[in-house]
C-alpha cells in the first residue's frame, strides 16, 4: 500500500489514493497505522475514492477505528493531494463526503502546487435533534451541561459532524485531557461529539482548542473552526467573518449571510510518502 502523510495545520492524516472502496477491516487498519509509536502515526486514515456525484470521494477513519462524517482539514489535504499529484487539472473541484454531501473547493496555486484551499462547507445544522443532541430545540445556544461535577454552557452546531462549543477564560491552557472525554461521551450527544473550547479576543479573532471525537486532542479541526465561528455569531461574540486560531495555525472562516454557507480557507501540506 502506497501512502502519503499530510497535515492541515498539524491535524495529520495517512492519505491513500487508488483504491475503489474501503478495504475490509479498515477500522483495525486505521488503529494500527495511526499508532504514533508502532505505526506511521496520524489522527486519521483518509481514502480518496472514485465518486459518481463529484470529482472525488473522501472517507475518513479516525485513529480509534470509527468513521468521521466530515473533516475540514482532511478535505483540504485531499484537494491539495489530487492537484499536486496530477489527478486534477483544475483549480475548482468537488469532493463527496459521508456526512456533508458534495462540497466545492477552490485552490490558490503557485508553480503547480496548491498553497491555499477554500472550502464551501455548506450550511450549518442548528436544530438540536439534528446535530444531534437529545435537546428538542430549534437552536441550542449557551445551554447548560454538567460533566464531572462541573457545569458548562455549550452551543451545538453540526457541520456534517456534531460539535459542542464552550467558551472559557483561556482556551490555550484549558485542560483538554480532563474535560474533553467527559463531554465527548456525555449522554446529551447520542453519536458523541467534538468539543471546542474557545476564547474570543475580538470581533475578528478567537482562540480554539479541540477534543476531537474518535481522535482526542489534535492541533487543528476545520469543522470545529467553522462551528466555532457559527456559535460565536449566534452568541453575539464575533462578526460573520473571523480568524480562528488553532494550536497548529490560523483558519479564516466566513458565515456568508446571502447563502447561509460557511467558507473555510487554510493551507495543507505534504510531509512524506511511503509504502507498506
Amino acid at each position: 500500500m502506497q501512502f502519503t502523510k499530510m497535515n492541515g495545520l498539524g491535524n495529520d492524516f495517512i492519505v491513500v489514493y487508488g483504491e475503489r472502496d474501503l478495504p475490509a477491516g479498515v477500522d483495525k487498519l486505521a488503529v494500527e497505522l495511526c499508532n504514533r509509536f508502532f505505526g506511521i502515526g496520524a489522527d486519521g486514515l483518509v481514502y480518496i475514492l472514485p465518486s459518481e456525484r463529484a470529482d472525488f470521494r473522501m472517507r475518513i477513519i479516525n485513529s480509534d477505528g470509527s468513521e468521521a462524517e466530515q473533516c475540514g482539514n482532511a478535505i483540504r489535504c485531499v484537494a491539495k493531494y489530487v492537484y499536486d499529484h496530477g489527478h486534477a487539472d483544475k483549480e475548482t473541484l468537488t469532493i463527496e463526503t459521508l456526512g456533508a454531501g458534495v462540497q466545492q473547493v477552490e485552490l490558490t496555486t503557485r508553480d503547480g502546487k496548491a498553497e491555499l484551499v477554500r472550502v464551501d462547507m455548506g450550511e450549518p445544522i442548528l436544530s438540536g435533534l439534528q446535530v444531534p443532541t437529545t435537546i428538542d430545540a430549534e437552536r441550542v445556544v449557551s445551554h447548560p451541561i454538567e460533566a464531572g461535577g462541573r457545569e458548562f454552557l455549550f452551543t451545538a452546531v453540526s457541520m456534517g459532524n456534531p460539535h459542542a462549543v464552550i467558551y472559557v477564560d483561556d482556551a490555550a491552557s484549558f485542560d483538554l485531557a480532563e474535560w474533553g472525554p467527559k463531554l465527548e461521551t456525555h449522554p446529551t450527544f447520542p453519536r458523541k461529539t467534538n468539543v471546542e473550547f474557545v476564547t474570543v479576543n475580538s470581533r475578528g479573532q478567537a482562540d480554539m482548542r479541540v477534543w476531537e471525537r474518535g481522535a482526542g486532542p489534535t492541533l487543528a479541526c476545520g469543522t470545529g473552526a467553522c462551528a466555532t465561528l457559527v456559535s460565536s455569531v449566534l452568541n453575539g461574540l464575533t462578526d460573520r467573518e473571523a480568524v480562528i486560531s488553532l494550536k497548529g495555525g490560523d483558519l479564516r472562516i466566513e458565515w456568508n449571510e446571502s447563502d447561509n454557507h460557511v467558507y473555510m480557507t487554510g493551507p495543507a501540506a505534504e510531509v512524506f510518502r511511503g509504502e507498506l
